[in-house]
């Protein structure tokens, strides 16, 4: 037990010399499986009885999804209150006034679940049409890495453009890390968005995606450079309308734009701007 307690006591002590702890009673920071816990429930608006398992009827439906959205805005009003809180904390910014901003923007999310899901129901369109091996719209539902990453995004894109610090981003590390595409919330994406097998696709935080865009795995729409004094500046590509990136290729730069309707063949590395029709490869 000594060896314990020795163990223990170099463990405390390490968390006052190096940091890294996040008290209840402190000005913490967001809980990460809170946040997760959030955006669970917020996928089962969008798809209520595909993603986690529960008996929906046409009687309980109301009830269950009036019970999910008031223990969403509850949640997710506390864990944006600790962020705002955390980010302002140097402007001296009463706590209050940041619950008032959390809530109100915990609310807009719910307000605008119908529009998201709008737009989520023609990636579900886009991917089922798009890929050959689509049975039906409820598989690429459940069982389509990129229709799930683009869900989330689109959710997390959501507060991120409503000025919500760090959620945003834990979101999306939760995408990436269950289905390996990488989508920057803060990175702009048009309707009809399919991402087809899409392991190692990265999106970065100032690409621009108009509609009808189509990209397989291991694309990367990434940054020319990356130092931290480009930071506020576009980084990353623009890709136009109706647009085709096929496997593993690299479109970099924040001045480089893909016309609309080219096609971008596998392997390539792109850091010019292509005219809109362009058929390029190897």
């Amino acid at each position: 037990m000594n060896k314990i307690d020795s163990a223990v006591d170099k463990i405390l002590d390490s968390y006052e010399k190096y940091g890294g702890i996040n008290l209840e009673e402190a000005v913490n920071f967001p809980n990460q499986q809170n946040v997760i816990s959030v955006l669970k429930d917020l996928c089962c608006l969008i798809f209520p009885g595909y993603t986690v398992a529960e008996y929906i009827d046409s009687q309980t439906l109301r009830f269950i999804t009036g019970e999910r959205v008031n223990r969403i805005v509850a949640m997710l009003t506390r864990e944006i209150q600790k962020a705002l809180y955390y980010i302002k904390k140097g402007e001296k910014i009463e706590n209050s006034h940041c619950f008032a901003l959390a809530e109100k923007t915990a609310l807009a999310l719910i307000e605008e679940i119908p529009e998201i899901r709008r737009k989520i129901g023609l990636d579900v369109q886009a991917a089922y049409l798009g890929d050959p091996a689509a049975k039906s719209s409820e598989e690429v539902i459940v069982s389509y890495p990129g229709l799930e990453a683009i869900t989330i995004y689109r959710l997390a894109h959501f507060l991120c453009r409503n000025g919500v610090p760090v959620i945003p981003r834990i979101m999306s590390e939760y995408a990436h890390s269950k289905t390996g595409i990488d989508i920057n919330p803060g990175a702009k994406i048009g309707e009809s968005f399919f991402i087809d097998h899409g392991t190692g696709v990265v999106i970065g935080e100032s690409c621009i995606i108009g509609n009808n865009v189509k990209i397989y795995q291991g694309v990367t729409l990434g940054a020319l450079s990356v130092k931290k004094e480009l930071m506020d500046k576009k980084r990353h590509p623009t890709i136009e309308d109706d647009v085709t990136i096929y496997a593993n290729a690299t479109i970099l730069g924040g001045e480089t734009v893909i016309g609309r309707g080219s096609v971008i063949g596998g392997n390539t590395w792109v850091t010019k701007s292509v005219p809109a029709g362009t058929t390029l490869y190897n």
